[in-house]
Order: C-alpha cells, then sequence, then structure tokens
C-alpha cells in the first residue's frame, strides 16, 4: 500500500467554484477544482492510493493519476508506504506581542506634525510599532520631511514604505540617496504616475517605479492578485483577523486619527489628542478580528486568506449584528460563483457605491 502525504506547509483553502493550495513556504499557490480539495482534505489522510482508484472506479483512474502527479511535480506533498502521523498541522493562529504592529501616516505640503514628530516617535517607541507606510499624494517640503524620516530613525521601527509622486523624483535627482540615507529603516521606495513600471535599487534598498495614476486617499483600496501574499504571515492573519485593520493606526494628513486614512471615523487629531487615547476608545478595535469569513461574497473565495480586506470602501449592502459593515469591497472585481475577473468600476452594480464614496473622477 502506499499514500499520498502532505506537506504542512501546503495549505489548502475551499471556494465556490475552485479551490487553491497554498504553498507559504514559498509563498506560492495552486488553483485547483474542488474535487482535488476533497482528495486532499478527506481522502488522502484516511486511505491508500490504490483504495481510493478502486473506489473511484476506472474511469475516473486518469483523472486520480493526473492529479497526483500534479502534487508531487509542484512538491504539494510525497509518497510513502504509510501516512506520516509527524506530518502535524501547521499551528495558524496569529498572535503579535505589540499593541500595534502597524502604522500609515499621509502627508502632504499642508501636515502641521511634519515638523513636529515627537509624539509620533514616542508612541512607536511605547507600542512598539514595526512597520510604517507613508504616503504622499502631491510634492511637499524636502527638507521636512528628511527631518521627519530622520526624527524616526531611533525608533523601535524595522521597516519604512514610503510611497511618493513621481514628479518629486523628476524634480531631484538625488532624492533616492537622500531618503534612503536619512533613515536606515527605509526598505523600499515606490514611485507613482510613471512612464513605465520598472524597479530598482540603492543600497540594496528596493525603488520600485508604478504607472497607476494615484490621486488620494480615495485611491486606496484596490483588491487585485497582483496584491496577493501567500506567505504564512498573510494566511494566518486572515485566518483570524481583519487582513486590513488589525493591529493598525493611521494618521491622515490633517492629523486625524483612524484605523486607516481611509476609513471615515476618526477618533481625534494629534493636535490634541494623544494616540494612546485614540487607541483606547471602544470602537477603534471594532473591525480588527472581521475576518474574510464573515464578509458577503469574500467568505466563499479561494483567494480570502491571501488578499486584503478594505472596510472602507464596500458595497454597502450588509451589516453584521454588531452593526459592522460586512460588505464585499468595492473595489475587488473578482466573482468567486463564476471564477472570473472583470473590472470593478464598470460594474453597474457598483454604481450607486461609487457615488457614495464620491469617486467618479477616479473610475473615469
Amino acid at each position: 500500500m502506499t499514500y499520498f502525504n502532505r506537506f504542512a506547509c501546503c495549505l489548502v483553502n475551499y471556494g465556490h467554484t475552485r479551490s487553491i493550495i497554498c504553498d507559504v513556504q514559498r509563498n506560492n499557490y495552486y488553483l485547483i477544482p474542488n474535487s482535488l480539495y476533497i482528495l486532499l482534505t478527506e481522502e488522502f489522510p484516511n486511505f491508500s492510493i490504490e483504495e481510493i482508484y478502486e473506489s473511484y472506479g476506472k474511469e475516473n483512474e486518469k483523472h486520480l493519476k493526473d492529479y497526483l502527479n500534479f502534487l508531487l511535480v509542484n512538491e504539494i506533498g510525497f509518497i510513502d508506504t504509510q501516512i506520516i502521523k509527524e506530518l502535524l498541522p501547521l499551528n495558524l493562529n496569529y498572535k503579535v506581542a505589540e499593541s500595534i504592529s502597524s502604522m500609515i501616516i499621509d502627508l502632504d505640503k499642508e501636515s502641521f506634525f511634519l515638523e513636529n514628530s515627537v509624539q509620533i516617535a514616542e508612541f512607536i517607541d511605547t507600542n512598539r510599532v514595526k512597520q510604517l507606510q507613508i504616503r504622499c499624494y502631491d510634492a511637499i517640503d524636502l527638507n521636512l520631511f528628511f527631518n521627519f524620516l530622520n526624527n524616526l530613525s531611533a525608533t523601535t521601527l524595522k521597516g519604512i514604505e514610503i510611497i511618493l509622486p513621481y514628479k518629486m523624483k523628476l524634480e531631484n535627482r538625488l532624492i533616492n540617496k537622500n531618503i534612503i540615507n536619512s533613515n536606515d529603516k527605509i526598505y523600499r521606495l515606490i514611485y507613482f504616475g510613471c512612464n513605465e513600471t520598472k524597479h530598482d535599487k540603492y543600497l540594496n534598498r528596493m525603488i520600485i517605479y508604478v504607472e497607476d495614476k494615484i490621486i488620494n486617499k480615495k485611491s486606496c483600496g484596490l483588491i487585485s492578485s497582483k496584491y496577493f501574499n501567500s506567505n504564512l504571515e498573510t494566511y494566518t492573519l486572515s485566518n483570524s483577523h481583519n487582513s486590513c485593520l488589525h493591529k493598525k493606526i493611521s494618521i491622515d494628513s490633517e492629523g486625524n486619527i483612524r484605523n486607516c486614512p481611509s476609513m471615515p471615523q476618526s477618533f481625534g487629531n494629534i493636535k490634541d489628542t494623544a494616540l494612546d487615547e485614540a487607541l483606547s476608545h471602544p470602537d477603534f478595535k471594532k473591525y480588527w478580528n472581521l475576518t474574510k469569513d464573515s464578509i458577503e461574497v469574500c467568505k466563499d473565495c479561494e483567494f480570502r486568506y491571501i488578499c486584503t480586506d478594505c472596510r472602507a470602501y464596500t458595497e454597502r449592502t450588509h451589516t453584521n449584528s454588531e452593526g459592522l459593515d460586512t460588505s464585499k469591497p468595492l473595489k475587488c472585481g473578482y466573482n468567486p460563483y463564476t471564477g472570473e475577473w472583470e473590472e470593478w468600476s464598470t460594474n453597474p452594480l457598483k454604481e450607486k457605491a461609487i457615488s457614495y464614496y464620491g469617486m467618479q473622477d477616479l473610475v473615469r
């Protein structure tokens, strides 16, 4: 007798039309038919390959051999003379010791806190924040920006990602060097509105040029396969919590404290409200544990554990018993009931929500 043993790092996720295998060690995924999902989760863990062949009959033997060959070629598992009990399932609990793990700061030339980042630096250290994303939708004063980055260089941050308009790069050819030298925790610069998409490096830091036209914070929330991430951290986070908002705090360009700069609810302004005070507000964490399993349409999607969420811009069709918006993200064009992608902005069913958010200019 022979048995197929699936590697513990190859997680399977069921969808309405099809399923996926997520190799969280190699950060890769494979689309599979639901019939293969059943084999992987119900048949292979309990029966020998020979017993399965016999059970399914001669007419299905070729399909079964094709499935098995696919699994072996892609190293999803291996064949042995026994079911290896030592291949224990991965622990999918997501635990982060820090009270806040990530932060987003939107900046523009009017952002008063550019000149005084002491409160922000103290909050980062107190809460041991590890990741920071800084977004600028228009050109800002570079001297103030460099000082702002320098003031965050001694904090507990492990990584800083910066998103800038490409015109700032065109106006200052030394900008990459100056920004990266201002803070050794910067690991990635992203320029939007470029003529072409390309990658570059400076001092081993990634510099990405994209053609996307990002106008303002309403450009946030796009759901696309190019943003899928099938590593273990993303998978376990999405399995237990909200993949966008869990343990995140943000400051918009006007100093308002929010879950995300695009979220409608403000928990005060850093001019007169401490970040820790905002964090303790009873509503601040209300979306932290809303998983894709509780969101309409997403709950039937095979990609739900490798995809980001958006609670700022939704189709506004459903709320749960706690009053939370459980609607599908507005900017998702994937239909798990057909297995097809379409342009979200041209879907007539989304017109009402597009009008509500005032996004007509973004989708033309």
